[in-house]
């Protein structure tokens, strides 16, 4: 058995037992997901692929100037067991992504929503005041 980019091939004659092992052991690790960051004029809208993940099992939280998203998704087990795992490609567990944003966001104004699998966040900019300033001269 090998694995190349997180697909695993195997020999029909290997066991089911010897096929999940290398899964199995991997169970307690975070994995990461890829997302897609857009920058509007206006706000930065992240959106993420999430599938099969009840949405009270998704969260989004701030630390400064990092959103972090985090999540747990299940592996349905009734469709596993008792059955030969011919292809392994999907990910489960746990799931964790950090994405360092600008420092002039509104970060008290963050919406998220979930369409069609895909979590979308929404974070508004802060405008902020341009204005010019004199500089004077002090005399000796």
């Amino acid at each position: 058995m090998f694995k190349l980019f997180w697909v695993t091939w195997w020999d029909e004659d290997d066991e089911m037992e010897t096929l999940n092992k290398e899964i199995l052991e991997n169970k307690d690790d975070v994995w990461q997901i890829s997302l897609d960051i857009i920058e509007k004029k206006d706000s930065i809208i992240i959106i993420a692929p999430i599938a099969w993940v009840k949405l009270q099992n998704i969260d989004i939280s701030v630390n400064k100037n990092v959103l972090t998203i985090s999540w747990n998704r299940e592996k349905p087990l009734n469709y596993y067991e008792w059955n030969i795992i011919r292809n392994s490609e999907c990910f489960w567990w746990d799931f964790n992504r950090n994405i360092i944003l600008p420092e002039n966001m509104d970060f008290d104004n963050i919406k998220a929503i979930m369409e069609n699998n895909l979590l979308i966040v929404n974070i508004p900019r802060i405008e902020l005041d341009s204005k010019t300033i004199k500089i004077n001269k002090i005399e000796c």
